[in-house]
């Protein structure tokens, strides 16, 4: 059952429409990512969420109450800035404190706000009430920033500074998380610690979650789903591994993913029968699909290709032969341009043997992993 739900939703900037019938369902407690080159309106998306944008058209449901007309203090969505948005003259402890003070400043007494004030100013002055420390305290210990209570921002790393802002979300105990490119600003081998982080406190908690990205790799090892979004559409809702295996549509097949992707006549194709077709005027690949389509685009992502140098050990039929124009090396992985007639392919290659460029080579292709689009 749907636990947020975006019907219709269309945003327009005057003459400029930046969401077009945006439809989304997301579950309690799923991990949900809007993935898309930057102006896809995933941000957008995410800011009618919260309440920062008002709507043109559509509605927005969160736990079965329509919010289109909810302020965003009144929406109880948490929100993790981009920027962090730390307090830099306040502690780790204050900073995370905050969302509590405000909400004893607007249900208290001349007398209450004005200590919170006066403790805002300078947090040596006012007494914290026990139950605020105890659960500042505790939110500390779930981010692993116990230590690191009295730190103001400016010492703290970038992925300490990016808990410090997780925990001030969480504290409140919003129904949603709404996480606005969190991690663009943490350098790679950072940005792979804090995935893991989210991923495990979202997983503890069973917080609703939005996570908007532009990164396909922070989308597709976090995510419990994706939805693909282009020029305020959204394109494709699935799985990481669907939206691989099978994209529903070229651009989603180029952005997700490194990805081969061919122009091809069908010679032959029946069901319970390999599809033949041919990709230039010698070379033929299979596919386990079947197409009525004459003239097609296969997608083949380079892992899929398998390369041995011409002559060794190939005794399967579907090979194609091709020379290498271009050697790459990726680490664990071995990156080759090889040119199959009039056809450019790249295929990537676990590091063993390296190849040299000029090399003539044999490509086997799992007729399984040929995705007809």
């Amino acid at each position: 059952m749907s636990f947020l739900t975006i019907n219709n939703l269309n945003k327009s900037y005057g003459d400029i429409k930046a969401l077009s019938d945006v439809n989304i369902e997301i579950k309690k407690g799923e991990f949900f990512a809007l993935l898309g080159p930057s102006g896809c309106g995933k941000t957008t998306t995410m800011r009618c969420v919260a309440g920062f944008e008002d709507i043109t058209s559509g509605e927005i449901y969160i736990d079965n109450q329509i919010v289109n007309n909810i302020p965003a203090n009144k929406r109880n969505c948490g929100m993790v800035f981009q920027s962090y948005a730390l307090f830099p003259h306040m502690t780790v402890f204050d900073n995370i404190a905050y969302s509590l003070h405000v909400e004893r400043f607007n249900q208290g007494g001349i007398g209450k706000k004005s200590a919170i004030i006066l403790h805002l100013l300078n947090n040596k002055i006012g007494k914290v009430p026990p139950y605020v420390r105890e659960k500042v305290e505790e939110v500390l210990k779930f981010v692993e920033l116990d230590n690191f209570s009295n730190r103001f921002p400016n010492q703290l790393s970038g992925g300490q500074q990016q808990r410090v802002a997780l925990a001030r979300c969480l504290i409140m105990e919003p129904s949603v998380l709404l996480m606005d490119e969190p991690l663009s600003n943490l350098d790679k081998n950072l940005r792979g610690t804090m995935r893991d982080t989210i991923r495990d406190i979202q997983q503890k908690i069973g917080i609703t979650t939005i996570f908007v990205t532009h990164d396909q790799e922070e989308a597709m090892s976090m995510a419990d789903r994706v939805a693909v979004m282009f020029e305020g559409r959204v394109e494709q809702i699935d799985k990481p591994t669907e939206l691989y295996r099978n994209p529903a549509s070229n651009r989603i097949a180029k952005f997700v993913g490194s990805s081969n992707i061919i122009d091809g006549v069908v010679k032959e194709s029946k069901p319970n029968k390999k599809t033949i077709i041919q990709i230039d005027e010698n070379s033929f690949i299979a596919s386990s699909q079947t197409t009525t389509k004459k003239e097609v685009q296969l997608l083949i992502r380079p892992e899929s290709i398998a390369i041995k140098r011409k002559g060794v050990g190939n005794s399967e039929s579907e090979v194609l032969e091709g020379i290498i124009t271009l050697v790459t090396y990726l680490g664990a992985t071995i990156r080759y341009n090889i040119t199959v007639g009039n056809v450019k392919l790249h295929a990537d290659s676990v590091f063993d043997t390296l190849l040299s460029e000029g090399t003539i080579v044999n490509l086997q292709i799992d007729p399984q992993k040929v995705k007809i689009l």
